[in-house]
């Protein structure tokens, strides 16, 4: 299921609505809220993204747990994270906060990659890949941004690159700027998802055997 995921800003908050039930607050203002997740999650519902939110998080949200106060956005509306349950309400999400965002596609081993929304900051992208970053740049303005240490770290191997060897554990592929990371346009993004749509069978011999392996771009 894909979904948006919004948090209360504390430090837009002074009448603290923050983590309080829907009944004791007057109202439910977008304008102290900041985006935290946009991407798809292997979820069925709301309840279950509530308790795999809590209990096994993911690697692109970029908040705390999910909790009371917060607010769901899927296709069927908006939804409050109350106390007991969830709460149908209206929501202007252009009122929310959710500057420094980049389009990026997300590729995990073993899984179909998809597009999601990320926070442009070193911390969203060390939380994606689990890791110290490492830049590997492709030929069209786009890199794959990966974990330097997965294979140090025993990550599973996810797809071989074109100049051979393997990348290990998620990567994001991501549009590059003149000095910042930018959005993938729609034609990087249907270029990548064709390039990474089947997931390689890949054994830990060779990923271990790997190590050592230096990256080289794509065409």
């Amino acid at each position: 299921m894909r979904f948006k995921l919004y948090q209360i800003d504390r430090d837009k908050d002074p009448g603290r609505k923050r983590f309080e039930p829907l009944d004791q607050i007057e109202n439910v203002d977008p304008s102290i809220y900041r985006k935290v997740f946009d991407a798809e999650a292997d979820v069925t519902d709301l309840e279950d993204a509530y308790a795999t939110f809590n209990i096994e998080g993911h690697a692109l949200l970029n908040g705390h747990s999910m909790s009371v106060s917060d607010v769901i956005v899927n296709d069927e509306g908006a939804f409050y994270v109350d106390s007991s349950g969830f709460r149908n309400i209206e929501f202007d999400e252009s009122k929310a906060d959710s500057s420094n965002q980049i389009r990026v596609l997300f590729v995990q081993p073993h899984k179909k990659p998809f597009v999601a929304e990320i926070p442009d900051t070193l911390k969203a992208k060390q939380n994606a890949v689990g890791g110290l970053i490492e830049f590997v740049y492709n030929t069209d303005e786009t890199a794959l941004v990966c974990d330097e240490e997965a294979k140090l770290k025993n990550k599973e191997g996810n797809r071989y690159l074109d100049g051979g060897g393997i990348i290990a554990g998620n990567f994001l592929v991501v549009g590059l700027g003149e000095e910042d990371c930018r959005s993938l346009t729609d034609e990087e993004i249907q270029k990548y998802l064709d390039k990474y749509s089947e997931a390689p069978e890949i054994t830990d011999e060779e990923t271990s055997a790997d190590v050592g392996f230096k990256f080289y771009g794509f065409i």
